[in-house]
């Protein structure tokens, strides 16, 4: 789904944009959603066997994005050498941290109502799959706004994927100069390097 933003200012319209994405994944019904994640899980599944990162970060699903626990799980199964790792926000202006996680993990609610491992070690992953609201071709995203991703992917080498649904893609985000595009981009669609369509 492509189309262009309305005319406002740059803020508004960014706005306007995670609130038009959020609300259109949330509409899903939960068969849709499933099946949509589904795809969009097995063109994930081919680019990390591409890939072939050691240490994979994902974040618990929110606000209807997509679940990529089974992926996640399967994916650790499949090599005794491999680290999974979620996000954890340990201050609301710094970059977010990693603690390994497997689905023997426990896990705390934090305060956005998000699970996350509340101790263990800290790692550093070198693929993160990061979730969007709103994108666009050149990789470019909307998170929900705190620039947590921002200011993680600002320091770091990691390969970032972006991974959302199509309902979330506009001609143009309006990125804006701290922004990093995405590595790569994935959707039920298909795999798509940053700036290949």
């Amino acid at each position: 789904m492509s189309s262009s933003p309305p005319a406002q200012n740059t803020a508004e319209t960014r706005a306007e944009l995670r609130r038009i994405s959020i609300a259109r994944r949330e509409a899903l019904s939960a068969p849709a959603r499933v099946a949509l994640t589904v795809h969009l899980c097995a063109h994930l599944e081919i680019l990390l066997g591409k890939l072939a990162p050691t240490c994979l970060a994902f974040c618990w699903p929110h606000r209807g994005e997509p679940d990529l626990r089974a992926l996640m799980r399967a994916w650790l199964a499949g090599g005794k050498a491999r680290g999974a790792a979620l996000p954890v926000v340990l201050d609301r202006q710094k970059a977010l941290a990693f603690r390994a996680w497997t689905p023997q993990t426990d896990l705390v609610v934090d305060r956005y109502g998000i699970p996350h491992p509340p101790d263990g070690a800290f790692v550093e992953p070198d693929c993160v799959l990061v979730p969007l609201n709103a994108f666009d071709a050149r990789g470019y995203r909307l998170g929900y706004g705190g620039g947590y991703f921002d200011r993680t992917l600002a320091r770091s080498t990691a390969i970032a994927i972006g991974v959302g649904f199509e309902l979330g893609r506009f001609d143009t985000v309006l990125p804006q100069t701290h922004d990093r595009p995405m590595d790569w981009i994935v959707t039920e669609q298909g795999v798509f390097r940053s700036g290949d369509r």
